[in-house]
């Protein structure tokens, strides 16, 4: 963890320094040139009486939903509302890009919706928001990503008023 000053002396932490170099090296052409430092978001609420979200690259989506596409050449740039309370069994997986064994057999290795629920009845966090989000991963077009799918899931997202938003990879 890198720590640095703000304007006013106060302390800023960052867990991970060089985060645009590594991007840049991981994904070349993605020309990232950000030299900003990225602070770690504080919570403003205790952890127990937060509101919590939760957004994933994991395709998952409500049975009889449209499909996410998953064989287009450039991906699929929509999203869907997932209701926090529903049962892995209301839920299925729309993924060609990751092997969906072992979330066959428990959705909640890759998209915890019961354990999120068991956190809030253990009262470690204080409610989740009615919907979670998910999209598919596989997306080719990072500026298309960015000016629509990213944007269409913070303004949704945004719209649940979560204190916080838990963001996952598949």
């Amino acid at each position: 963890m890198t720590v640095a000053s703000d304007t006013n002396g106060g302390e800023i932490r960052q867990l991970r320094p060089g985060l645009w170099e590594t991007v840049n090296e991981r994904y070349p052409g993605s020309m990232i040139t950000k030299s900003d430092f990225v602070p770690l978001a504080t919570l403003s609420v205790p952890l127990n009486e937060a509101r919590v979200t939760f957004v994933s690259t994991a395709g998952i989506q409500p049975r009889g939903t449209m499909p996410f596409d998953t064989v287009h050449p450039v991906g699929d740039y929509s999203f869907r509302r997932v209701p926090s309370s529903s049962r892995p069994d209301d839920l299925e997986i729309h993924q060609l890009k990751y092997p969906t064994f072992g979330a066959e057999r428990d959705l909640n290795v890759i998209f915890p919706i019961e354990r999120l629920r068991e956190l809030v009845s253990e009262k470690v966090i204080g409610e989740l928001t009615p919907d979670f989000f998910s999209f598919i991963g596989y997306n080719m077009d990072p500026e298309r990503l960015e000016r629509t799918l990213a944007e269409d899931i913070a303004d949704a997202v945004c719209e649940q008023r979560p204190d916080l938003a838990l963001l996952s990879p598949a």
